[in-house]
């Protein structure tokens, strides 16, 4: 099959590498020259060490030609960054096109998802197609997909036969894909445990132990449900691959860019010094307004998220959170 990755990151090459190897033909778009020809020079990513890619990838600033060649077209730059991609690749759209979105996020004005997104811009663009729409997204840290670590991921989309030709195209001995309909919930698991996982860092930079980490990870899988559930999605997509998993493994690992920022946090830093330090996007950061507003929007409690939001947004200490978090008034567990 023919795919091209819009993304030079360390996910899109990560993923860029797995298809190269399952024999599709690879090019990758980015919008940084510099980028581009450190990759096309070294064959690898500096960010992804030991991970060698393979010479057959094409690589090109051209967004044109990479979305004119390829069926699939995988969207894989930050979240901040989606919608104006979509916009650069709206007039080569064509019915023969199944975009794949794995960048993981809200937009802060709209509240939409990624896919809803793409879908919207193309809508502005005047897409005359109705183009299939899929999310990515599972435990999967770039550094360790990029070494083959055997992991599972989530093809969600709306036409389940669509999913299935996404996980076949990623399917091999290292990554397992499984299928799902509920795109929202998927979607909403991926950019809610980033936030979860900036409270995790947090806790940790403060000196606290897995208790804690516990208490967050099992808790913020409560918010999330919660809030999936308002919003019409599937219970079983929170106690999946893209719920719970993906939130053990970013409120856990060391690759964990939101874990670490939070970490940062928690030692004393501001976010803006934290996340300078990750020198990574940080899109746990970026949901948090999004996430607030929905919180608002269904009357849904999301006392982590809102401690989170309020470390991060206002400065407040995070002792002062975790105190606040501890001793707010009991409630039963079912609820």
């Amino acid at each position: 099959m023919n795919t091209a990755i819009l993304g030079g990151g360390t996910w899109g090459i990560a993923l860029a590498k797995i298809l190269s190897e399952n024999g599709h033909s690879v090019t990758v778009w980015s919008a940084l020259p510099d980028e581009l020809a450190y990759l096309r020079e070294n064959n690898r990513h500096k960010n992804l060490p030991g991970a060698d890619i393979s010479d057959a990838i094409e690589y090109t600033e051209d967004i044109s030609k990479a979305v004119s060649n390829n069926k699939f077209i995988i969207f894989a730059v930050a979240s901040a960054f989606i919608r104006t991609t979509a916009n650069k690749v709206a007039p080569y759209i064509t019915d023969e096109h199944i975009i794949i979105d794995v960048a993981k996020g809200l937009e802060t004005d709209t509240l939409f998802t990624m896919t809803e997104v793409i879908a919207d811009e193309f809508a502005k663009s005047k897409v005359p197609y109705e183009v299939p729409l899929v999310a990515l997204s599972g435990p999967t840290h770039a550094e360790e997909v990029a070494l083959g670590i055997p992991t599972s991921i989530v093809s969600a989309c709306i036409d389940e036969e669509c999913s299935k030709q996404v996980a076949a195209l990623f399917s091999n001995s290292c990554m397992r894909v499984y299928t799902n309909t509920d795109i929202k919930g998927v979607e909403l698991c991926g950019a809610l445990k980033n936030i979860i996982a900036l409270a995790a860092g947090m806790v940790r930079g403060m000196g606290y132990g897995d208790n804690t980490i516990a208490m967050l990870i099992t808790r913020g899988l409560a918010e999330m449900t919660r809030m999936g559930l308002a919003m019409g999605c599937h219970r079983r997509t929170f106690g999946g691959l893209a719920g719970i998993g993906d939130l053990i493994v970013t409120c856990t690992s060391r690759h964990s860019r939101n874990n670490l920022c939070g970490q940062y946090i928690g030692e004393g830093l501001s976010y803006e010094e934290a996340s300078k330090k990750v020198g990574m996007v940080v899109e746990g950061y970026h949901a948090l307004r999004a996430a607030v507003k929905l919180s608002a929007q269904y009357e849904v409690s999301m006392p982590i998220i809102d401690a989170v939001y309020d470390t991060v947004m206002n400065n407040a200490s995070p002792k002062d959170a975790i105190h606040n978090l501890m001793t707010r008034a009991i409630k039963s567990e079912l609820d």
